[in-house]
């Protein structure tokens, strides 16, 4: 590098990825997500939302679709902050216009420098080795691929012997994934590859592939063992008060998960929704919950509960 890192990220993977590469301190500006590792709070925020994210799940659907029908975006980039900042590196996606700031946000946002532009690293993670491989890229980008390759074989290796051990358990229940309450949402993109490492067999969405609507009706008709709900950006405190609007749909009770007792609320926003270090995580929630008899991470309270 010519000159000492100085690195914006616009999504909260990136940030935990940026942290885990070592460059926690190069970091100059954030996302209004980015909460992780504690003390990037600090940080100016550069991005927000054009609809209020607080709002009920059916509220939040109908605003995204709207903005999204008349080709917006649905977040701004403040780019007389950015430019202020004078990043080196701005990190950012190119998998999901919903989820996070776009490339093309921050292109738009970086269009009127006149100066030195920072260099654009654009994350795809759409099955768990594209997440690897955005590991490998942002540390590529910032001249330290050794570290990228080390974070990734300590990554791998967790995940790995997981993966060996829950292929040993006899059960393999047959998993719904739940990603949004209303309209249903099933998991794709790296879900159900965690869900079969961790020793369970996913009825919804395919990997590397965005997450499918659901019908109430499909869900019904496939009556799986166990039901996982996280939806994305949702807390574990957040779920626990709108997950309502599944629970009183017609039928709910009849399920086969929920009369067995294994409905399970995950935290959504801190795991199963960053495509980043903490799929390991995410994980070991899924083992534990699948498999309790073989798996004991600790992660219960804070990344899932039981429905009760």
């Amino acid at each position: 590098m010519t000159r000492p890192a100085r690195i914006v990220s616009l999504l909260p993977s990136a940030t935990e990825i940026v942290a885990a590469l070592g460059f926690e301190e190069a970091l100059v500006g954030r996302s209004h997500e980015c909460d992780f590792p504690a003390g990037v709070e600090r940080l100016p925020v550069c991005t927000e939302p054009k609809l209020d994210p607080r709002g009920p799940s059916e509220d939040i659907h109908r605003r995204v679709e709207a903005l999204l029908a008349e080709s917006l975006s649905v977040y701004r980039v403040d780019a007389a902050l950015l430019a202020a900042l004078e990043p080196t590196h701005v990190v950012t996606q190119v998998q999901c216009d919903v989820c996070a700031v776009s490339l093309g946000d921050v292109e738009r946002a970086l269009s009127g420098w006149a100066g030195a532009r920072p260099a654009l690293v654009a994350l795809s993670p759409g099955r768990l080795a594209d997440v690897l491989a955005d590991i490998e890229r942002t540390a590529a980008a910032l001249e330290v691929p050794e570290a990228g390759a080390k974070l990734v074989e300590r990554l791998s290796g967790r995940m790995e012997t997981i993966a060996r051990m829950a292929s040993a358990t006899r059960r393999r229940p047959r998993v719904a994934t739940i990603e949004w309450l209303s309209p249903l949402m099933s998991a794709g993109n790296w879900m159900p590859e965690l869900v079969a490492m961790a020793g369970g067999v996913n009825l919804f969405g395919e990997a590397g592939r965005h997450s499918p609507w659901l019908r109430w009706k499909a869900l019904a008709a496939a009556d799986p063992d166990v039901i996982l709900v996280f939806p994305c950006g949702f807390s574990l405190a957040r779920l626990e008060r709108e997950i309502g609007l599944v629970t009183r749909r017609d039928s709910w009770n009849e399920l086969n998960a929920v009369r067995a007792g294994r409905v399970y609320l995950a935290e959504g926003n801190q795991y199963f929704n960053r495509p980043g270090p903490r799929l390991a995580e995410t994980l070991e929630i899924v083992a534990e919950i699948l498999h309790p008899e073989a798996f004991a991470f600790g992660h219960e309270g804070s990344g899932w509960k039981r429905l009760a």
